[in-house]
């Protein structure tokens, strides 16, 4: 089987717009949810947000292209274009055997709020000729192929908060069955508007802590209340380890398992037993190594935190057996869609620096989450394996375990 390495990375979220920026950011417990600026909250039960400030979209398109494409695709092609100017690519790079892997939970949730908006006020024929192309999800992989020119597979997942993840899943499988030797994974979202937050918030699954918003997303913390929104991208260049080794170019680490498995249980509610079985599908196909660190989900939801601390102790047989676990949502928020992709750049640097990034927040144990969560400081480790897990909405989940060369 054809052994999968990492050899470029880009990210962008509510603490940075670059991966060296916010990976700092996130290791030193910065805190990115503020009241909401993209929209007027001021009617909503919510109106917290970990938004991207400070975000031209003219920096990465001509100002005459932006309106062709929703906030998400902005994002994403930053990410992008970090992640392919890292990676060092050869000029003579085959394009026809580089391939797109994309993901969105939800897509252009924007421009389909504004469009539906004009329909109402202004009727159906001043709707943009836009409109279309810039909410698809698959148009992000479209933009930044175009843009970078990679003409091998196009693909999408769109698989609600573990979409970032099964994108690099499936961009391994491409690799893997030789239907490519190189694929840019890019997952991106930005959901905080009037009806991502609304929707959220008639759920019950945000967190309600609007007088103090950098303390109210706190995964594993006993006085947990919801998740608080996020919006980002990431991107990350896979390719097969020989041709990464023969052209000299730096690795970050190796993909050596990942795992997906469905809840069948519940269409919001998570499972113990669904991502149990993932992590266990990851774990197998690694070969059963020693893990030194789990990303965690971690969303700050009260039975998502509960139910993944009870599966990584079934995983490795005990509480005793199990090794640092965080979650970075505290700092960044929920970015949804792009939440796995952001994590595995988190997890390969965390390997390359020697650090695990704090859980911030944390000021209550909760006895149903008595795993070690790196309480609100970052700490120095060797980790050589570590491990990110994924969880969305539907019971679709999905794991990776990377592994430092």
């Amino acid at each position: 089987m054809r052994r999968i390495v990492v050899t470029g990375m880009g990210m962008i979220n509510a603490v940075g717009h670059d991966k060296e920026t916010s990976f700092k950011a996130i290791c030193d417990g910065v805190c990115g949810i503020d009241i909401i600026t993209i929209f007027d909250p001021t009617n909503y039960s919510v109106r917290i947000a970990g938004e991207v400030k400070g975000f031209d979209p003219v920096t990465v398109m001509d100002a005459k292209e932006v309106k062709k494409a929703d906030r998400f695709i902005h994002l994403g092609l930053k990410a992008a274009q970090e992640a392919m100017a890292d990676a060092h690519l050869q000029e003579d790079t085959d394009m026809e055997r580089f391939g797109i892997s994309a993901g969105s939970g939800i897509g252009g949730l924007p421009a389909i709020e504004k469009n539906s908006i004009i329909i109402e006020t202004k009727g159906p024929r001043r709707i943009s000729p836009f409109f279309i192309p810039s909410a698809l999800v698959n148009m992000l992989g479209g933009f930044v192929s175009i843009e970078h020119g990679t003409k091998g597979p196009n693909l999408s997942s769109v698989t609600a908060c573990a979409a970032g993840t099964h994108a690099i899943s499936e961009a391994c499988k491409t690799i893997m069955c030789g239907g490519a030797d190189k694929m840019l994974v890019v997952s991106a979202e930005s959901a905080v508007t009037g009806a991502g937050v609304g929707g959220f918030a008639s759920m019950k699954a945000l967190s309600t802590r609007n007088e103090e918003p950098k303390k109210a997303s706190r995964p594993f913390d006993a006085n947990r209340d919801g998740f608080v929104m996020g919006e980002g991208a990431a991107a990350l260049v896979l390719e097969v380890y020989e041709d990464a080794l023969a052209r000299g170019a730096n690795i970050y680490g190796e993909i050596i398992g990942f795992g997906e498995s469905g809840d069948a249980n519940h269409i919001t509610t998570p499972s113990l037993d669904g991502p149990a079985r993932a992590m266990k599908a990851a774990h197998k196909m690694a070969g059963y190594p020693k893990i030194d660190y789990v990303n965690a989900h971690g969303t700050s939801t009260p039975i998502n935190d509960k139910n993944e601390t009870a599966a990584v102790k079934e995983l490795l047989g005990g509480k005793e057996n199990c090794p640092p676990m965080s979650s970075i949502k505290g700092q960044i928020g929920h970015c949804l869609g792009a939440a796995g992709g952001i994590e595995a750049v988190t997890c390969l640097m965390a390997m390359r620096d020697g650090i695990i990034p704090p859980t911030i927040n944390y000021e209550t144990p909760d006895e149903n989450c008595d795993l070690d969560i790196v309480p609100n400081e970052a700490r120095k480790a060797d980790l050589n394996v570590v491990m990110s897990n994924s969880f969305g909405f539907g019971g679709t989940n999905g794991v990776l375990i990377f592994k430092k060369i």
